[in-house]
């Protein structure tokens, strides 16, 4: 058995040679447009210049031929897997321009996404974009972000003049995707039996067609669970590898780059939550890793005492808290014993603290609360509380949570979801952009080792 071994993420990340002809790729004809959109987010650009370098500098056949110059120039990764034989057992799509990046939740993958894809689509690489992801909250962020950056006039302009398309039209899968498009859709509508353009538009065009996948730690780990949602997961790999598609180009982001505890072999490009956090793109985090409460209610107060100094502290916007729960009937009972615990601490009327209390969890009764956390930001929302069942994981891009509460250990059974859930507190609000925010996560030492020794991955 092999010793155990600890590697540091970052040493992992395969390096993109920046060699390449700028008579067959010129990034610099597009550094006003990357200006314009990323603004002073410079690993933005980065992310997005180092993606181009490798899908269009003509250096790179497919990602086994990166992962090769790599392993014989990278000690680390020789280290890692001994033999570039069991390297390449550990990439996902090997024989296409294929690659991930890893960019921490919070700092804007939505972004660098849409960089690509206008930049790829300008050069004439691509006719068109796909983009994929885990649900359809995450379809309707990204369709609202890319419809709003397609009607910027200055970045349509501050394209070169001779880009085959300049002004790309947003479309989801219910309507064919033509040239000149960019398709978002969740990954469902790949599937055979669903009603859907993508599978008839795309069939045999997969070489001039670029796929971006969003959450794409999906793609590659196992279902979480046997719902249909997670048993279908595993067929999003299937279609990105359908020999009907013959798919060229394909790019995966995530914020949690993991196959269960192993860090992807494919990633070109990482900017990390320690970073995001140090240059003020995300909340710092704030551990409280012991209580020694001796009751629910006891409990209880001391977490409502942290989001009464949240309220004075942000006083610019409304804080929030979500407490975490490992099943729906443990969710109910917490939900229950918080309402009465605000109504008595608050001097109000039971019906008066329910408003305040948003419960989500995949049972029917809670369906409309689901929905309803796309407004909990707002103000006039009277939410303060938010109880769930591990489900706050991704594409739920509110900017006001400043504490979490793990509330039981068993719900969290992962890193991944850790990550997941934590991400959802880092978003900083635009009322103290560039200032010192901080989450609370309040009671669970697991989530220190996570968020923080997930820099670094352990073999053995």
């Amino acid at each position: 058995m092999r010793d155990q071994q600890t590697f540091r993420n970052q040493d992992l990340v395969l390096r993109v040679s920046s060699s390449i002809d700028p008579a067959r790729f010129d990034i610099t004809r597009y550094e006003p447009f990357l200006d314009a959109l990323c603004g002073n987010r410079e690993y933005q650009k980065e992310a997005i210049r180092t993606v181009l370098r490798y899908l269009l500098g003509g250096r790179y056949p497919n990602l086994r031929a990166l992962a090769e110059e790599n392993f014989h120039s990278n000690e680390t990764l020789r280290d890692r897997y001994g033999t570039f034989a069991e390297m390449t057992r550990h990439l996902q799509l090997p024989d296409r321009l294929s690659c991930s990046v890893d960019l921490a939740t919070a700092t804007g993958k939505s972004y660098v996404m849409y960089g690509i894809a206008r930049i790829m689509l300008a050069e004439g690489a691509v006719d068109r974009v796909l983009v994929l992801c885990p649900s359809r909250t995450i379809e309707e962020g990204l369709l609202q972000k890319f419809r709003a950056l397609s009607a910027d006039i200055t970045l349509r302009d501050l394209l070169p003049e001779d880009a085959r398309v300049r002004n790309p039209h947003i479309i989801n899968g219910s309507e064919s995707i033509v040239d000149g498009t960019i398709c978002v859709e969740n990954f469902h509508a790949t599937l055979e039996h669903v009603k859907s353009s993508i599978r008839d538009s795309l069939r045999g065009k997969g070489e001039r067609t670029l796929v971006l996948n969003d959450e794409v730690h999906h793609v590659y780990n196992k279902p979480i669970s046997q719902d249909a949602t997670s048993r279908n997961l595993k067929r999003w790999k299937e279609f990105l590898l359908d020999p009907d598609f013959g798919f060229r180009y394909i790019v995966g982001f995530s914020g949690t780059c993991y196959i269960e505890n192993d860090y992807f072999a494919d990633v070109v490009y990482r900017y990390s939550l320690r970073e995001a956090i140090e240059q003020r793109f995300a909340k710092s985090i704030d551990y409280v890793a012991e209580d020694t409460s001796q009751s629910q209610h006891e409990k209880l107060q001391k977490i409502y005492d942290n989001h009464r100094e949240n309220k004075l502290r942000y006083r610019r916007v409304k804080p929030l808290t979500i407490l975490v729960t490992r099943d729906i009937a443990a969710c109910k009972r917490l939900t229950d014993d918080l309402i009465d615990f605000l109504a008595e601490q608050e001097g109000i009327p039971r019906e008066q603290a329910e408003k305040k209390v948003l419960i989500v969890t995949s049972a029917q009764e809670h369906q409309a609360n689901v929905r309803a956390l796309a407004d909990v930001d707002r103000p006039d929302n009277p939410v303060e509380w938010i109880t769930s069942v591990s489900m706050l994981t991704e594409g739920w891009d509110v900017q006001n949570v400043f504490q979490i509460v793990p509330h039981e250990e068993r719900a969290f059974n992962s890193k991944l979801l850790i990550a997941q859930v934590l991400g959802r507190g880092l978003r900083i609000p635009d009322a103290y952009r560039g200032e010192p925010t901080v989450v609370t996560v309040f009671n669970h030492d697991a989530w220190y080792q996570a968020s923080w020794l997930k820099t670094v991955t352990t073999v053995g």
